[in-house]
């Protein structure tokens, strides 16, 4: 362990107040990463051209799948790219460029369109590929790091994601490059997203599972308060509301004139009458409660809700049939 890091790690034990701690020096140096990456996918994004449009259409079009492929570092963000887009609207899958040699070339046909991820261009296993791929018709789009290279002059397509340097000290190790390409692969599944009109309730068929999943598809109906409801009638007191809405527990209750909605009387509206009337517990509900509550069908998608709840900066909204 270096002294730097050791230190570091003493001082994480036994914290000291004097001076700059080798921890805040760690601070600083995974600050200044963060600031290197950002100012070079800056860059990336000021080169995007008609190359990036053009992909976007052979994609777009494409009646079978894209399929990503990419060795080492370069696959691993190939994995997700592909991931991306089959998870929003582009049926796509990822392509190990060794296993193609060994019979996985059959998972390509002429209807499919192949991105090639390679920062040199000159990456072996996938320039190999390259005749196999052209013979096979399927069109090609490449992000590479080097135009005049052999990836990047046989694609039908080649987008610019070099950097200057690597965030690593000694310009090693993938990191500002690995970062280039994959916000590259997020700049063309959004505009995918936004060619298809792909919308939340599409999102939501590929995410069934886990929290994100249940909230898209998840209605109304089936997370609101049905039970025990706090009611009120128009003619009641303000004094007969603290004792329905404390009984209600939901912090507000509903104001129903038989079965029609005539409004909502919360918490809220209970202090704002308390500060302009004297006499407000004798007061009729009507008087003092929100005539206009904000609304939702019972069959609405409880995504919707929460965001016109955010919208109008309200803690309720009142489900209708």
């Amino acid at each position: 362990m270096s002294a730097y890091v050791e230190a570091a790690r003493q001082s994480a034990v036994h914290p000291r107040s004097e001076g700059k701690s080798p921890l805040d020096r760690l601070a600083e140096d995974a600050r200044a990463v963060f600031e290197q990456q950002a100012l070079a996918i800056s860059e990336v994004g000021k080169r995007i051209g008609n190359d990036f449009g053009q992909a976007v259409g052979l994609m777009y079009a494409t009646p079978g799948h894209v399929i990503v492929s990419g060795m080492g570092k370069s696959g691993l963000v190939g994995r997700k790219i592909a991931a991306t887009l089959a998870s929003t609207g582009t049926p796509s899958f990822f392509l190990h460029p060794a296993e193609a040699f060994h019979g996985d070339l059959g998972m390509i046909t002429e209807r499919d369109t192949i991105m090639l991820l390679s920062y040199s261009g000159e990456t072996d296993e996938v320039v190999r590929l390259l005749p196999h791929l052209t013979r096979m018709g399927a069109p090609i789009v490449a992000l590479v790091g080097t135009m005049d290279s052999t990836i990047a002059r046989t694609a039908d397509v080649a987008i610019d994601v070099s950097v200057e340097r690597e965030v690593c000290p000694n310009n090693l190790a993938p990191t500002n490059s690995t970062l280039a390409s994959m916000a590259m692969g997020d700049a063309l599944a959004v505009s995918l997203i936004q060619a298809r009109k792909f919308g939340a309730a599409d999102f939501a068929r590929f995410h069934p599972g886990g929290a994100l999943g249940r909230r898209l598809l998840t209605r109304v109906r089936d997370v609101m308060h049905s039970k025990d409801l706090p009611v009120l009638a128009p003619s009641q007191s303000v004094r007969d509301s603290l004792f329905t809405i404390t009984r209600g527990r939901l912090g507000l209750a509903l104001v129903l004139e038989g079965d029609v909605l005539r409004g909502i009387v919360t918490d809220g509206d209970l202090r704002r009458a308390l500060q302009r009337h004297e006499d407000v517990l004798d007061l009729p509900i009507s008087e003092i409660m929100s005539a206009h509550p904000l609304t939702i069908a019972e069959d609405g998608l409880l995504s919707d809700a929460e965001t016109l709840m955010r919208r109008r900066k309200v803690k309720a909204i009142v489900v209708v049939n």
